[in-house]
């Protein structure tokens, strides 16, 4: 059995995801704030009829983490659409999954 290099995983992040954090939370609208040292990022579940919209998860993180957050998305976003076609977006009002009554 060849032996690890104890260096090699000095630089390498482990990321830990815990159960509770696993699931996820669904979000199908997302409103974004900034300061002058952090964005905000509070993700919202809508729900068709509800006069109230929870939010279900806050993030806050650098400018330069959001941008890279921006930059991420979009590489994610174009190999998406390579594999499964143009993300088409709705215009307000159109989405079928809300009533505007």
């Amino acid at each position: 059995m060849a032996q690890e290099n104890p260096n090699q995983n000095q630089n390498q992040l482990q990321i830990q995801l815990r159960p509770e954090v696993a699931d996820g939370k669904y979000s199908n609208l997302a409103m974004i704030g900034h300061g002058p040292n952090e964005f905000l990022i509070d993700f919202i579940f809508a729900a068709p009829g509800m006069p109230q919209a929870p939010v279900v998860s806050r993030v806050i993180m650098s400018p330069e983490n959001a941008k890279q957050l921006l930059r991420a998305l979009n590489e994610n976003v174009q190999k998406y659409e390579a594999n499964f076609g143009v993300i088409t977006p709705r215009r307000a009002g159109q989405n079928p999954n809300f009533s505007n009554n």
